[in-house]
């Protein structure tokens, strides 16, 4: 008789965001007369660019053409786009990183998810917490995270490390030494940065006890402040212990679109294994390739039309981060974030769980937000809010909140 992965039964509940849209659906079933705005999940609001659209469009005439037509993609991604962002994602900040040290996917989620794979099931990981929740339950999906602790909302087997407002939501080099260790800068979700010098200590740390580092950059074209790195490259030594993961959904709006890449330098081992090399030997045994059309749209993104208009897409979202951020301070709650990250995180109201304050805002205002517990457990008493929404939902969303 067959037997399934029972990994999987460890995990508590369903996915953070499926919990929430299945909460929301059945309030908007009973309540069908409410406008609901929604602030909780990460996912953009504004059209694709022009530039984008043009290059979908031509991409779509030349796959109707013989002449043109494109079957499978090479392993690695049309060598048009690692070029690409080669120049303008590392070479134009001083960081020499080979083509053939770029994998093209279909989004970061997957490739934090899929990564696990070329690790063996005894590395214990170390996480920040609050933390995205792909990192974890990808590696109880594996074996890595030993028993859930209910009353804790915790892993045996994880090294947690707090962010709190007391270390300005940055972790802290943990006690215990980890085999792999997960940091998103800026951070999703409490919109947190460091650093070149503080990155550096990671990278430092890293190399001296023999770790790898999957840095997840997702978010790393809302980095307004000058003294923050764009990649974790820019710290020296960083190639011989970093694994770099990057997203078009929310620099461009590929949400909807899918694509996505990860850096393995081939300077990268464990004794004389590359792990560029597993990589490549996964990438090509299970996956198939973003599709032609869609890696010729992530070209576009980095044509001078293309930078300009998705930095214009940033600035939107950051006008609304801007908007949430200093509505709820002037509301009294203290909040972070917002200024590197379209993320906003404030503190609930005193007394609150945050899934008692999300079910309060859902039932008072009708704002949908993400309880920090979901994150991990020093979320608990925090809630994020995202600035992905139109202006005139994130106005009239935070005009809710501040009348309450």
């Amino acid at each position: 008789m067959f037997k399934i992965n029972e990994n999987y039964l460890k995990l508590p509940g369903s996915y953070l965001f499926s919990t929430i849209a299945k909460k929301v659906n059945a309030y908007t079933a009973a309540n069908p007369d409410k406008k609901i705005i929604r602030l909780g999940i990460g996912d953009v609001t504004l059209p694709l660019a022009p530039a984008v659209i043009d290059a979908l469009h031509g991409a779509v005439d030349e796959m109707g053409k013989k002449e043109t037509f494109r079957g499978y993609a090479p392993d690695l991604g049309y060598e048009f786009l690692r070029s690409a962002i080669a120049e303008h994602d590392y070479r134009a900040r001083g960081v020499e990183i080979a083509i053939d040290e770029i994998f093209i996917s279909d989004g970061a989620k997957s490739d934090s998810g899929n990564i696990g794979d070329i690790f063996a099931t005894d590395n214990r990981i170390a996480v920040c917490d609050p933390v995205y929740p792909v990192y974890v339950d990808t590696n109880a999906m594996a074996g890595r995270t030993g028993d859930y602790i209910a009353a804790e909302e915790r892993w045996s087997n994880v090294i947690y490390m707090p962010c709190t407002e007391e270390n300005g939501f940055a972790p802290q080099l943990p006690d215990e030494e980890p085999d792999i260790i997960y940091l998103c800068f800026p951070n999703n979700p409490t919109g947190s940065t460091v650093t070149k010098p503080e990155l550096q200590k990671w990278v430092d740390y890293a190399n001296r006890i023999g770790a790898v580092i999957i840095y997840d950059a997702a978010y790393e074209a809302y980095i307004s402040e000058e003294n923050i790195p764009h990649s974790i490259y820019e710290c020296d030594g960083a190639k011989t212990c970093a694994i770099e993961m990057r997203s078009f959904s929310k620099n461009a709006g590929f949400t909807g679109v899918r694509l996505g890449f990860t850096v393995i330098p081939k300077a990268l081992r464990a004794g004389d294994v590359q792990l560029n090399s597993l990589w490549a030997r996964r990438h090509g045994t299970k996956f198939n390739g973003a599709p032609y059309i869609v890696q010729r749209a992530g070209e576009a993104v980095y044509s001078e039309e293309g930078q300009r208009q998705t930095k214009e897409m940033v600035a939107f979202y950051m006008n609304n981060a801007k908007v949430i951020r200093e509505g709820l301070a002037a509301a009294g709650y203290s909040v972070s974030g917002g200024v590197n990250a379209p993320y906003i995180w404030l503190k609930t109201p005193e007394g609150m769980t945050s899934w008692q304050f999300f079910d309060y805002l859902l039932e008072t205002v009708n704002v949908v937000g993400t309880p920090g517990s979901g994150f991990g457990p020093s979320g608990e008493g925090y809630f994020r809010l995202t600035a992905f929404g139109t202006y005139e939902n994130t106005l009239e969303a935070i005009e809710r909140i501040k009348k309450l």
